[in-house]
């Protein structure tokens, strides 16, 4: 490891102190350390040391999208379902990292376009929700060009197996091994009796459509990629949603399995 990019999650470590640790002990063992968002754009970076919690480390890989670098996560929120190692025990991962002591986990993402040729990608998931009001909207599912089913509900979640633990499993969705090679489809709050999640293959083309209101209105509802980068559709339009071309790389320094280290996490709740 020649050059770490460093991305911290100020609000989780306020004054940056797990991050002067870390600065301080990597360029103690020779490793220039990139602080700078602009500056790693210019920059060959071997790796990515994110330091806050899952949503950080997600904000990451989106960042980092196409460039092939491996990231890990430093976890310093609650559940911590993708970051690799406790602030407590930074010294010994770094240790690990900087001899070569880990593997890296390819993590499929999801691609998502509008008929005006928008596309946005996602680690977690794409949602398809209703906009700012209140009531229920109609969105009308489709396979491979194949229609499927309709559902009345708050939205759907379109997720990869990282997802899974996310989004997904508040609204009733399965968990999933998140290095799998599928697609899950969960509605949010349906009113109807098909509320069951659907899983599809990773190869399988998904479209959403946005249906009618009963009085024939016009709807309208926002697509969102990862809880950020808001787009509107409205009655009629569809987005397309397909395994992405990127991965995400985690970096992992434990044997752990992922069902150790669910049930771990769900411990209590």
């Amino acid at each position: 490891m020649k050059q770490i990019y460093i991305i911290t999650n100020s609000g989780k470590d306020e004054h940056h102190r797990v991050t002067k640790q870390a600065v301080s002990y990597l360029e103690s063992h020779g490793v220039r350390c990139i602080l700078n968002r602009e500056e790693a754009e210019q920059e060959t970076i071997d790796c990515a040391l994110v330091i806050g919690g899952d949503g950080t480390l997600i904000l990451a890989a989106r960042e980092l999208l196409g460039r092939d670098v491996p990231i890990l996560g430093v976890n310093m929120g609650t559940l911590g379902y993708l970051t690799e190692a406790e602030v407590q025990n930074l010294i010994p991962a770094l240790d690990r990292l900087l001899a070569g002591e880990y593997s890296v986990e390819n993590r499929m993402m999801l691609s998502g376009t509008l008929k005006d040729l928008r596309t946005d990608t996602a680690l977690n998931d794409i949602v398809v929700t209703r906009s700012e009001s209140l009531h229920i909207v109609r969105l009308n599912l489709y396979v491979n060009g194949e229609y499927l089913t309709s559902y009345q509900a708050d939205g759907l979640i379109i997720s990869t197996p990282t997802g899974s633990t996310a989004y997904n499993l508040s609204a009733g969705g399965p968990i999933v091994e998140p290095t799998a090679s599928l697609i899950l489809i969960t509605p949010i709050c349906s009113h109807s009796l098909n509320n069951s999640s659907i899983v599809v293959s990773d190869a399988d083309l998904i479209e959403v459509e946005i249906g009618s209101r009963r009085n024939k209105e016009e709807e309208e509802a926002v697509v969102t990629f990862d809880g950020t980068d808001i787009m509107r559709l409205k009655t009629g339009e569809r987005v397309r949603i397909r395994k992405a071309k990127e991965v995400t790389k985690l970096i992992r320094l434990s044997r752990i399995s992922f069902l150790e280290t669910l049930r771990e996490k769900m411990k209590g709740n």
